[in-house]
């Protein structure tokens, strides 16, 4: 009989008793390369994360922060560009 490992997302994540949610979260990151989602649920995910701004847990802080800053990059660059008058011969 052979053991099968473990797989999925969740191996990545430390689960000691001793981690906070902000390691967990910079766990998370760590290994985030690239997602594809609407940009709606970009805006909802900054919205959330706002509770976790004022954790007391300086690791949580510090996560939540940076994920933010992330997220609100990736909906600036997915912005449409500006619409002007198109120039003549374009």
């Amino acid at each position: 009989m052979t053991s099968q490992l473990p797989r999925g997302i969740q191996n990545l994540i430390p689960t000691a008793p001793t981690t906070t949610a902000g390691e967990r979260a910079a766990s998370q990151l760590l290994h985030l390369r690239t997602a594809t989602v609407p940009v709606p649920v970009l805006a909802a995910a900054v919205e959330l994360l706002a509770e976790l701004l004022a954790s007391g847990d300086p690791a949580t802080r510090a996560a939540a922060a940076d994920v933010r800053a992330r997220l609100l990059a990736s909906i600036e660059d997915a912005a449409p560009p500006a619409t002007g008058p198109r120039p003549r011969g374009a």
